[in-house]
């Protein structure tokens, strides 16, 4: 296995193409314990990653703790990039815990900062839009914070791209530290991103952070069984967070739908093709989608991790790529304002690769 590094968005901040995403880390059920997590830390880094993400509500702060833990024990914080969010931390009675206003932005990143045992985050990301809070406001309180030392660069995750464009445009407009990436669930099973954040990504310079490689696991192997059976939909889970969630049907977690199946059929026949996982089949696909960065990958184990990261040296022949993005289509809807037909009308005497 071998790895590269790139730069994130207009920065100078260098990032491994794989991340490690840590959600799991301190999850009773579905997750791994501190001694399991240490190990999958250790696998990551001997690979050479060097970023990973967590965030304040992950196990309640316990994966912000197993990873200042690890890091202080092994005298390797300087070795890595080292992201956290907020935004989620929401407490009854207290409406200022949470969303992403300037007094919970200030209280969260203190929090983090001493369940990290560390003096600044590298990357330092609004979880979610919260509806409310001004983006001038957002953008404002992030620079606070690069200004006073306790964060090095500042990024969005989860916000409509109307959102990260206007907050890019107050940062360059009033001299406020620029948000450098955006971080989304992309995966086969969930593409919705792919109608505006490219271009927005290329056009603005942000970096294209995303997770949910594997939507929980669907796309990992493990449901290819219930996807060839007669009704996928009463076939038995495997256990896993898709199956403790099942009840919810939370479309966060869980993407089980009639494309879905069909494109996880696909994975297994194209794995047995290729000579790799279905996991590295749907990895390496997203790691060659346009504008992506870094693809954040979690693990409940150590194995998991190492065989998902191979993913880095696993070219899809041309076929295979094209008969995913054929299979995992998204539903053709057009933003509005973007009309393929109307630009040609207008550029007839272009030429064709020049549009």
């Amino acid at each position: 296995m071998s790895t590269t590094y790139r730069t994130l968005g207009r920065s100078g901040l260098r990032v491994a193409p794989f991340g490690l995403g840590t959600m799991t880390f301190g999850q009773p059920g579905w997750g791994c314990d501190e001694e399991v997590a240490g190990q999958v830390l250790d696998t990551y880094l001997g690979w050479g990653g060097n970023l990973i993400d967590t965030a304040d509500i992950y196990a309640g702060g316990e994966s912000e703790r197993i990873i200042g833990r690890y890091l202080a024990d092994r005298g390797a914080r300087a070795d890595v990039a080292l992201a956290t969010k907020y935004s989620m931390g929401a407490r009854p009675g207290h409406p200022n815990a949470g969303g992403n206003g300037r007094v919970a932005m200030r209280r969260a990143l203190e929090g983090s900062l001493e369940r990290l045992g560390t003096d600044h985050v590298d990357l330092y990301l609004v979880h979610a839009w919260d509806g409310i809070t001004p983006v001038e406001e957002v953008m404002r309180a992030l620079d606070e914070v690069v200004r006073a030392g306790l964060v090095r660069h500042v990024a969005l995750s989860d916000v409509p791209a109307w959102y990260a464009a206007r907050a890019a445009t107050i940062a360059q407009w009033r001299g406020y530290e620029p948000p450098v990436a955006v971080q989304l669930e992309y995966s086969l099973a969930e593409r919705g991103l792919e109608h505006e954040f490219p271009g927005l990504c290329r056009e603005v310079g942000l970096g294209l952070m995303t997770w949910g490689p594997l939507a929980n696991g669907l796309l990992a192997g493990a449901y290819s069984s219930v996807a060839r059976a007669e009704d996928p939909e009463e076939a038995e889970l495997p256990d896993g967070r898709i199956k403790a969630t099942s009840a919810r049907r939370n479309p966060a977690t869980d993407k089980r739908n009639e494309r879905t199946w069909a494109v996880v059929r696909a994975l297994e026949e194209l794995a047995a093709e290729v000579g790799a996982t279905p996991a590295q089949v749907a990895v390496a696909w997203l790691r060659g989608r346009p504008a992506v960065t870094t693809v954040l990958l979690g693990a409940r184990r150590p194995e998991q991790l190492e065989q998902n990261l191979r993913a880095a040296d696993l070219e899809l022949p041309a076929e295979a790529r094209a008969r995913l993005d054929e299979l995992s289509a998204p539903p053709r809807t057009v933003p509005y304002g973007f009309m393929p037909w109307a630009q040609s009308l207008m550029n007839a005497d272009l030429e064709e690769d020049t549009l």
